[in-house]
């Protein structure tokens, strides 16, 4: 390692495991950062699959691995600052008929972009766990997706004006809460405003069915991976330890947060409930713990038409602790 730091662009969003490497209270070392505010952080994964903005940026999982395989200059580190199950979330007009998830079949269904990672996590469940044919269900969407050169299968479609006015009207069934769908408007570099969508879960008890899935498959769905650019790894491989262990601290540090109780924001609330299903550790990082998770997001991405080839985990991931 040099004696001089290596400048590098950072582009990572405000978590609790994060804000100590955002402020500079753990250094990232070796590195001199400049970090980078996008709001919202959707925004930058956009900036970093077309233009390669940054050196380091928080991206969504299946936005990195749809654009490494159509050669994006980046690569991922196996630390992935948000987590959640994806059982909840997709809602469903109380007067559409929708019990199950085959009813979804035949419907239109609203999601910001086909290759959201929220969309993309809560299809795998509803194919493998609950038998729908996704290539029955019309999925319509109203932003673009990230990376162009994403060849959309024949079932997605795309709107004309906001899901969420669609879903008011009855024009769509179901459709994802929040950001990746009714839960907003716009898209993430213009217009995005949060918008109520006060809908029912089209799985009522996702609680109960989440704990079981991860006892059942060890699945624990990641978002926000971090991904470095091939030249700055190529000029100075030690960046991918040095990243790993200054994400590593700050999370150390919160968690023994969530210990004591200090952390008791909404955020710190949802990773102590998702401590009674996955361990003390709600956040882990490194390939071998997340490998059972990262391989069912490989294969569902291709399964549903959003790569154009299966991607390795030597080609998908740096292990920084080798």
């Amino acid at each position: 390692m040099s004696s001089k730091k290596v400048h590098l662009k950072i582009a990572i969003a405000e978590h609790p495991h994060t804000s100590a490497i955002r402020n500079g209270t753990i250094p990232i070392e070796g590195v001199d950062a400049e970090i980078i505010t996008v709001k919202p952080q959707i925004g930058a994964f956009r900036r970093m699959v077309r233009d390669v903005e940054f050196d380091v940026c928080e991206i969504a999982p299946t936005t990195y691995i749809i654009a490494r395989a159509y050669g994006a200059p980046f690569v991922a580190l196996p630390i992935f600052v948000v987590r959640r199950f994806h059982h909840a979330g997709l809602l469903v007009r109380p007067d559409a008929g929708i019990q199950k998830a085959k009813d979804l079949e035949g419907k239109k269904v609203g999601v910001r972009a086909y290759s959201v990672t929220t969309g993309v996590w809560t299809r795998q469940v509803l194919i493998d766990e609950f038998g729908l044919d996704n290539d029955k269900v019309t999925w319509v969407v109203d932003d673009e997706e990230h990376v162009t050169q994403l060849q959309l299968p024949s079932n997605v479609v795309h709107a004309t004006r906001p899901l969420a006015d669609m879903m008011a009207d009855g024009e769509l069934v179901a459709g994802f809460d929040g950001a990746a769908g009714i839960g907003r408007t716009g898209n993430p570099t213009g217009g995005w405003q949060e918008v109520e969508a006060n809908y029912p879960d089209l799985l009522p008890h996702a609680a109960e069915l989440e704990a079981e899935y991860y006892t059942r498959t060890g699945i624990y769905p990641m978002h926000g991976t971090i991904v470095v650019k091939d030249s700055v790894l190529a000029e100075h491989p030690w960046v991918a330890k040095s990243l790993y262990d200054a994400f590593d601290k700050a999370k150390q540090d919160y968690l023994a947060r969530l210990d004591t109780g200090e952390a008791n924001g909404a955020t710190d609330k949802k990773y102590l409930e998702l401590r009674k299903i996955v361990g003390h550790d709600p956040l882990p990082y490194g390939i071998e713990e997340n490998r059972k998770t990262i391989e069912a997001l490989e294969q569902t991405a291709f399964k549903q038409g959003l790569t154009p080839r299966r991607m390795s985990m030597h080609e998908l991931f740096v292990d920084p602790q080798a």
